[in-house]
């Protein structure tokens, strides 16, 4: 496994195996690996492609306030994790070698973006579409790897590279979770012990929605109302930022559930948000 600094560097290597008949899978992180981030890795190497993996903490999606400063920066340990995942070269690039200058370019996305996570952090998604484009760009024709923890991020990429005619396939992969249903994040590891306890809850209101759907609930706000009053229950939570119960498709809320449902949520416990989704099948 090779660990490259540079654009150029990149796109020469690769071009190399594409003339050697090798497909790119790509999967794209922050750092901070997990077992989440591990079967985008493996998903990326073992789909008979040749694995990439970007690690570059993007100032772009972080606005003034949250946590760019503190995020955890682990690259050793990164690295070895994507080599055991199969990975042939990963792409960790400085800030300044993404932004050499302030970028006059910007790449947003309306509809899909605008509610939830877009509300409740609104420079984060153009910040996200911004350093996708450069990253794919970069990385060139590819089969590209997402988690479904970040469901609304995922919806945008995939509308992103479907507008933008982008070489990229963008795949969708499951959330992987804690033993007691906690959903792997970077940020998990900066909870108290006491937060760390209480976290739990935020996947078991979901799945208290995605029950009561599956027993023919189709009122969107009584299964948004049943989540917030289990989150409720978390003495350490703040209020939840959103919980929207959607079109798994366009994200909005409908007057009636059917088709495919997403349940989705963000809750701060101290200093440290999460997020996650969960998903049905109204037949």
């Amino acid at each position: 496994m090779m660990i490259v600094r540079t654009i150029g560097e990149l796109r020469f290597a690769l071009a190399k195996q594409r003339a050697n008949g090798w497909t790119v899978g790509f999967a794209p992180t922050m750092g901070a690996l997990h077992d989440g981030h591990r079967s985008l890795m493996e998903a990326a190497s073992w789909d008979g492609c040749l694995g990439v993996a970007s690690i570059f903490v993007n100032p772009l999606q972080f606005a003034a306030g949250e946590d760019l400063d503190s995020y955890p920066r682990t690259l050793d340990a990164d690295a070895a994790m994507a080599e055991e995942a199969g990975i042939s070269y990963v792409f960790a690039p400085s800030a300044v070698e993404m932004y050499p200058e302030p970028s006059w370019t910007t790449v947003s996305l309306d509809v899909v973006t605008e509610p939830w996570e877009g509300e409740s952090r609104p420079t984060h998604f153009a910040g996200v579409a911004t350093v996708m484009t450069k990253l794919l760009s970069i990385v060139g024709p590819c089969r590209a790897y997402f988690g479904e923890k970040d469901y609304q991020q995922l919806a945008m990429l995939r509308r992103m590279a479907y507008d933008l005619n982008l070489d990229a396939e963008i795949i969708g992969m499951p959330t992987i979770r804690e033993d007691d249903g906690l959903a792997m994040s970077s940020r998990n590891r900066r909870l108290t012990p006491e937060h760390r306890a209480e976290a739990p809850i935020v996947s078991q209101a979901l799945r208290l929605g995605i029950a009561a759907i599956d027993a023919g609930e189709t009122n969107p706000a009584t299964v948004e109302a049943l989540i917030r009053d289990a989150l409720s229950t978390a003495p350490s939570a703040d209020a939840p930022d959103y919980v929207a119960v959607v079109d798994a498709n366009s994200l909005r809320t409908p007057d009636h559930l059917t088709g495919e449902v997403r349940v989705l949520t963000a809750v701060r416990f101290g200093d440290v948000r999460l997020i996650d989704n969960m998903g049905t099948l109204i037949s």
